[in-house]
């Protein structure tokens, strides 16, 4: 495996891809970011909030990727009822990841066999580059571990294809919940 650090050389991946980005969450919870904490404090309150200056620069890798005919999807695997964080994600997601391009789905972890999905978390760049991702102590994104190994590769594409297919679209599911 490969360490691809947080940066050009992630952001690179997204360029390099022929037809899609996958990924796969499978956490109800991410770490204790501080520009995250002030946003989800506010959503808590029922506070308006608008994301971090420096989150700009995700919102238009994903423009880019996706007016260049490539699709960015994403599974976010969830416990229900939800805690505060997936609403969160629920309400941010809405405002700022669709609007640049990702195509976002809901998967209740009582509707997956566990022995169908990854514990860790994943970008699968078409079907043969998979980056686990990394996080700091913090809760930062601080990269992955880049692997085309076949095998490893293929058991993503099986877990990314039976997720997406058992997953609820973003807009399904906030008016289902």
């Amino acid at each position: 495996m490969l360490l691809i650090p947080a940066g050009p050389e992630f952001d690179q991946l997204f360029h390099d891809a022929k037809a899609r980005a996958f990924h796969l969450e499978t956490q109800d919870s991410y770490g204790q970011v501080a520009e995250e904490i002030e946003m989800m404090g506010k959503f808590l309150r029922g506070e308006p909030y608008e994301y971090p200056p420096n989150w700009d620069h995700w919102f238009q890798l994903m423009k880019t990727t996706t007016s260049a005919g490539r699709s960015v999807q994403r599974v976010r695997v969830v416990t229900e009822p939800h805690g505060d964080y997936t609403r969160f994600a629920l309400d941010y997601t809405t405002r700022f990841n669709q609007p640049s391009g990702e195509d976002i789905r809901w998967l209740p972890r009582h509707s997956i066999d566990p022995a169908e999905l990854t514990p860790d978390d994943w970008w699968l760049f078409d079907d043969d580059t998979v980056l686990f991702t990394i996080f700091t102590s913090a809760g930062d994104f601080a990269g992955g571990a880049l692997t085309r190994d076949p095998v490893i590769a293929q058991r993503c594409v099986t877990v990314r294809d039976r997720a997406w297919q058992l997953a609820t679209p973003h807009d399904r599911y906030i008016a289902a919940t």
